[in-house]
């Protein structure tokens, strides 16, 4: 029996995982999301010996039923490769009593990799599954990390072109140059003049632009989606929290079936869903503490019911976390609604109508599982030289964000003992000026690869490739546009009217 896909603003049209996968985002707006969440059914005495590949193909096959056994596995093998710079993929770190689980050891030092090394896979044996005859173009929107790590995994596959999008004063220096020094012949980056929600809200709008898509499909193209609104993008992140609680069960370091917090650092919210998914699917997870930056939308819904987007946009030095439409927010609102498209398509009409909505309580007492907080920009750095000067080990802005909430979290509730699983999200050199700053303020005079060459010293550390590979790379992207303009853009780049 396969596993259907359906939207969160309707559940009568029903899809196939491959089909979910193409399309991205649906017809009507809303995100595709499993009928059913799927068990695991393999036990812990099996995960605790698997490879990283091995546990995948374990959670993707559950969620990812139309694809054949040799499909997926063909899939997952040729993104978690050597592309990766540990044979582990995910190794942990043990640091102040915490598991920092490290997901930034891909292509593009950041845990985007593990989701977007797999998805060109994916959506290209989609395509042959159900016959497309038209070349997919993947549209995006990135707050820094998203858009390389989805370039690198596309850039020059056959039958796909990649344009991203990102706000052009919200990334950091490495990010910008990682983006606009992509090679490939297939692959356009555009800095736009707003945020990164801005440039997220145009992109959904040339999504539902049907006029646009007949334009494209004239010409042979169809748009398909990176983002973590894409089901393909979201599933795999299931399987690294599976992997992590099977290695701290292999170690020694919990009892069988002991329960374990997840602690994430999230703007957009995708990473911590994949930890709920994991729960659902019986991974015993305690608590879901979901960490916040100055942009603390999240927070402030988990405290109040309220989710309201009116408010200042903060730029800070964890810039994937500055969001303040947390797009997969939605898949877990349909899911406390009771899997109600109406009752959620309600909620997300008055979110773009007014800029916010507001829970029931009975869906509130469905959130108890969570807990949200946040870190300020004078509390993160902290965080990162404390950290430092006990361990010598360094975390990046977003990670220290999620360290903080989980301190927060043990002076709140009192919880000391739960084994605790930090999300990695990033690598310190991707945000070496913050990182080296927040430890002594002498390093703000370097620059940019001098901070990278001092971080790796001080941090005993090597220099990951990806930082490498950009020193003294060209840029090959210089284009600019206002926000209304994205639509022309993508025509012109695609040779359309």
């Amino acid at each position: 029996m396969n596993l259907m896909y359906v939207s969160t603003r309707n559940n009568q049209e029903k899809l196939t995982a491959s089909q979910a996968i193409l399309k991205g985002l649906a017809d009507d707006g809303g995100l595709f999301v499993p009928e059913s969440l799927p068990a695991l059914d393999v036990s812990l005495e099996e995960l605790k010996g698997m490879t990283y590949q091995e546990t995948a193909y374990a959670v993707m096959k559950q969620f990812f039923t139309d694809f054949t056994e040799e499909e997926l596995k063909d899939c997952i093998n040729r993104a978690y490769d050597d592309k990766f710079d540990t044979p582990e993929i995910v190794p942990m770190t043990e640091a102040r009593g915490a598991y920092y689980l490290e997901l930034f050891h891909g292509a593009t030092i950041a845990f985007k990799d593990m989701a977007l090394s797999i998805l060109p896979h994916l959506l290209t044996t989609s395509a042959r599954k159900n016959r497309v005859k038209n070349e997919i173009v993947i549209l995006t929107a990135t707050s820094g990390d998203t858009g390389k790590a989805a370039l690198a995994g596309f850039a020059d596959v056959k039958g796909t072109k990649i344009i991203v999008f990102y706000p052009k004063n919200g990334v950091s220096p490495i990010q910008e140059k990682q983006m606009v020094t992509q090679k490939g012949d297939n692959t356009l980056v555009v800095g736009i003049h707003g945020n990164f929600d801005q440039a997220q809200t145009g992109v959904k709008q040339i999504f539902g632009d049907k006029a646009l898509a007949r334009e494209l499909d004239a010409a042979g193209f169809q748009f398909s989606s990176a983002n973590s609104i894409n089901i393909g993008r979201l599933v795999p992140q299931v399987a690294y929290y599976v992997y992590a609680y099977a290695k701290l069960y292999a170690n020694g370091v919990i009892a069988k079936d002991e329960p374990i917090n997840v602690t994430v650092p999230t703007g957009n919210f995708g990473n911590i869903l994949a930890a709920f998914y994991a729960k659902n699917m019986g991974l015993p997870i305690a608590k879901l503490i979901c960490a916040s930056n100055e942009n603390k939308v999240l927070y402030d819904f988990f405290s109040t019911g309220v989710y309201d987007r009116n408010r200042e946009f903060v730029l800070t030095s964890s810039p994937s976390m500055d969001i303040l439409i947390s797009s997969n927010l939605e898949r877990l609102i349909y899911h406390i609604a009771g899997d109600d498209p109406q009752k959620n398509a309600g909620l997300m009409e008055s979110l773009a109508r007014t800029g916010r909505y507001e829970i029931t309580e009975e869906m509130r007492a469905e959130l108890k599982d969570f807990y949200g907080n946040y870190t300020g920009e004078a509390e993160t750095a902290d965080v990162i030289k404390a950290m430092y000067e006990d361990t010598g080990y360094i975390l990046d802005t977003h990670t220290a964000v999620a360290a903080g909430v989980y301190e927060k979290y043990k002076k709140d509730t009192g919880d000391r003992e739960t084994k605790t699983v930090i999300a990695g999200t990033a690598s310190p050199f991707k945000f070496s000026r913050s990182v080296m700053t927040a430890i002594d303020g002498k390093y703000d005079a370097m620059g940019d690869f001098e901070l990278v060459d001092e971080l790796s010293r001080i941090g005993n550390v090597k220099v990951p490739r990806a930082i490498e590979e950009i020193r003294s790379a060209a840029v090959l992207h210089d284009t600019v546009c206002e926000v209304a303009d994205m639509p022309d853009v993508v025509r012109k780049f695609l040779g359309v009217r």
